[in-house]
């Protein structure tokens, strides 16, 4: 019983830390403090408000110190709006202070908006500034003349903050200049003449606007060097060349292989016609005998055939023993 008050002044200490805690917790006193400090006229409700929403108070103040130091017209709840929505209110504010100090129109909605749009608000206005070069890669283009150049070019852009939302990147400027490259060297009517005026090039792609629609104003392209490739133009002759030889070729391989058909085709031919001529001729002494024992043909009529074609045998030797003497005369009289 003599430890009984010992432990309630512990308990009732206990219970004074816990409740000093939690309402340190949740009321920030101190930023509050700083709050006044700084002039910047915000309650100690508004703190405990920005606890329960899970809103950072310290980011906010910070934001909102840094934003009314600046002269910037900027509320407490234009900056937990836009901080509920995923923005960062931190770059936000600088951009506008630098907006500011560089006499660039921007307001607190526009840098939200470009901030919620992905872009960074900040670097934005710093190029918008200072103007920034982007070198592009080497661009492959080939002249009249059929000589391939590889150009490369630097494009000095700044920002425009008015088409910043909603215009196109970097990547589209970049591709508009090699697209513009592209074309001026395709329309010369010789490599040499854009050796010896690069500037020919910066200027046809500076007349074309290409930085229409985009987020960027294009202040100026300088051809950082040229370099002569290929002969594009010789190359594609001597392929042209002997595509055509393959295709001669191929039709000179079809034409000897229907030659070739229409030889063995004439070859079968001969030979069926050969094959018939043997087995008529197979047939010719049977019809001779079939005609003797029918008496369609006499002993007589027999012999007169046989001699007709001792005859005829005899003739068709006597023509080919005649015709080497014929040949060799020929050739007498041709030598003579």
């Amino acid at each position: 019983m003599l430890f009984m008050p010992e432990i309630l002044t512990g308990l009732i200490i206990l219970v004074v830390v816990l409740v000093i805690g939690v309402f340190l917790r949740y009321v920030p006193l101190g930023l509050w403090i700083r709050a006044r400090a700084s002039g910047v006229p915000i309650s100690i409700l508004a703190l405990i408000g920005m606890r329960l929403r899970r809103i950072s108070p310290q980011l906010i103040l910070d934001a909102l110190i840094t934003a009314t130091k600046a002269g910037l017209d900027i509320n407490v709840n234009q900056l937990e709006r836009h901080f509920l929505a995923g923005g960062n209110i931190e770059r936000v504010v600088k951009a506008l202070i630098s907006a500011q100090q560089a006499g660039i129109k921007l307001t607190f909605e526009q840098a939200c908006a470009i901030d919620l749009a992905g872009r960074d608000v900040l670097e934005a206005v710093q190029m918008s500034v200072i103007p920034k070069v982007i070198e592009s890669p080497s661009v492959a283009a080939i002249a009249k003349d059929g000589i391939e150049l590889r150009a490369k070019a630097k494009v000095t852009v700044r920002t425009n903050i008015q088409q910043l939302v909603g215009g196109a990147g970097a990547e589209t400027v970049m591709a508009r200049v090699g697209e513009g490259i592209v074309t001026t060297i395709g329309s010369a009517d010789t490599h040499k003449a854009v050796l010896e005026n690069p500037d020919l090039i910066s200027k046809n792609v500076l007349n074309k606007g290409l930085d229409a629609g985009t987020a960027f104003e294009i202040l100026s392209i300088d051809i950082a060097d040229i370099d002569v490739g290929r002969n594009i133009g010789a190359q594609l002759q001597m392929d042209q060349a002997e595509a055509d030889r393959r295709i001669a070729q191929a039709r000179a391989e079809e034409r000897r292989a229907m030659a070739v058909a229409r030889e063995q085709e004439m070859k079968a031919q001969v030979q069926e016609m050969r094959a018939k001529v043997v087995a008529a001729e197979a047939e010719i002494p049977l019809a001779l005998a079939e005609a003797l024992r029918s008496g369609r043909l006499g002993v007589m009529d027999y012999y007169q055939l046989k001699n007709v074609q001792s005859d005829t045998q005899m003739r068709d030797g006597i023509a080919k023993a005649a015709e080497p003497h014929v040949n060799n005369d020929t050739d007498l009289t041709r030598k003579k």
